[in-house]
């Protein structure tokens, strides 16, 4: 896929934008690249895009009134050149050698094998998905399996992993609520409020990252951060451990997970990376409708269609624009973007992480999965209903440089949506509720 967008000027002195836009199997672009390998060791390939290609070869491209726009619809000749330009723009710009494999235990220059950590007992778990949803990259080297879950779950819940041992993460991510907080921000053990509202935590294993500001690369390195956190619940590792291990059931359970009794840090992480990773959510009646179980209503058939349009009034489409940031079977299409909450940002979000200007004010964009009982809405949970979030995109963004072009396209503060599209909307969001997924899970044995 393919976007860009912008503002452009026009001979009248008005400014007017551009977008386009490949998104559809007929245009998803094959770039193949020649080049010569040596693999004796591990590579480095550098890839460059040059840009200014996509609008010159080899077809040449002009903004007018009558070719500013695309979304990839059917026989627009302008997608078939965006395609072709874009897949002659890459080319190889240079390789260079990452760190040679040259260990006593590796005289082969391969990759190491990961060497998973399991009991020899231990049973495979199988994970129930979508036939719709793309195959997760699970970690290999901690293998899902039944009583590593198990493990985690009772972890999970024990309130022993904080300092006060009066708070569990359950406390700020509520099974009920689809493992979110209602509250604003969490109160953490010694009473301090956290900066941001604790997200749902359904179908993480589809995510590269995580935390608002995806500051951690995986679930592993996320789930001990909130123990040791100050604000959260306030533990060390080494205290949490000792809890743990001082615990006549524990060590049995370490041991049908992970072969050995021994309890480390890095076990209970491994546990709990187990459990959240299988905390999917794919039986709403969305879900039914789309294996034709059942029907939308009217009402909430007119909210699909809004969320699935393009907001173009150009091509005659008046959508409301949704899929960009929240499309496909997941509900969640891109990693960080800036919605337009504020003009001036008192939360930077990713940009303290990667430090690039280009980041400022931007979040990770959530799943809208059971977004109907994960209120409030927003990084800091700004607002209380669907109702509140969905007119911000109708009414409310506000303009900064690094707002999101699908979002920066539209004129005013948003798409300009009636009540009753407003009311449909909402009323297919809530489609997406997953009753089974808001139950508890079952209490260890």
């Amino acid at each position: 896929m393919a976007a860009a967008d912008g503002d452009r000027p026009r001979s009248e002195g008005k400014i007017s934008g551009f977008s386009y836009h490949l998104a559809t199997d007929p245009e998803l672009m094959t770039v193949e690249l020649p080049v010569a390998l040596d693999l004796n060791s591990s590579r480095v390939i550098d890839v460059a895009l040059d840009v200014g290609r996509i609008f010159s070869a080899p077809n040449k491209i002009v903004l007018s009134d009558t070719s500013d726009t695309t979304h990839s619809r059917t026989n627009d000749l302008l997608a078939v050149q965006l395609k072709q330009n874009v897949e002659s723009a890459f080319a190889i710009v240079g390789q260079a050698s990452r760190l040679s494999l040259t260990s006593s235990d590796n005289q082969t220059g391969a990759t190491p094998a990961l060497r998973p950590l399991i009991a020899p007992n231990a049973t495979p778990y199988h994970l129930t998905i979508s036939q719709f949803a793309p195959r997760p990259d699970l970690p290999r080297d901690n293998p899902l399996t039944g009583e590593g879950v198990a493990l985690g779950s009772k972890l999970f819940f024990d309130r022993r992993l904080s300092s006060t041992d009066r708070q569990s993460c359950a406390a700020c991510h509520r099974p009920n609520d689809a493992l979110s907080d209602p509250r604003r921000v969490s109160r953490g053990v010694t009473g301090a409020l956290g900066a941001r509202n604790a997200p749902a935590l359904e179908n993480l294993a589809w995510k590269s990252s995580f935390f608002w500001d995806g500051r951690s690369p995986t679930l592993r390195d996320q789930v001990l951060q909130p123990i040791q956190n100050p604000v959260e619940m306030h533990d060390t590792l080494s205290d949490v451990v000792a809890k743990v291990s001082a615990d006549n059931n524990y060590p049995r359970l370490f041991a049908n997970a992970f072969g050995s009794p021994e309890i480390t840090s890095d076990k209970i992480a491994r546990a709990l990376e187990q459990f959240l990773l299988v905390q999917v959510s794919f039986d709403s009646k969305y879900d039914r409708v789309m294996n034709g179980q059942t029907n939308f209503t009217a009402q909430e058939q007119r909210g699909f269609e809004l969320f699935n349009t393009e907001y173009d009034p150009y091509h005659g489409q008046y959508g409301a624009d949704c899929f960009h940031c929240h499309g496909g079977v997941l509900f969640q299409s891109q990693n960080f973007a800036n919605n337009g909450l504020d003009s001036a940002f008192y939360d930077l979000g990713r940009y303290k992480i990667t430090k690039r200007a280009g980041d400022e004010g931007k979040f990770s964009v959530p799943s809208l999965r059971n977004v109907a009982v994960t209120a409030p809405y927003m990084h800091d949970g700004r607002f209380r209903s669907l109702d509140e979030a969905v007119e911000h995109y109708c009414t409310g963004m506000k303009r900064s440089a690094t707002l999101d072009p699908n979002l920066a396209k539209h004129p005013g503060g948003g798409v300009p949506l009636n009540a009753a599209d407003k009311k449909a909307l909402v009323a297919f969001l809530k489609t997406l509720t997953d009753e089974k997924f808001l139950r508890p899970p079952a209490p260890i044995n």
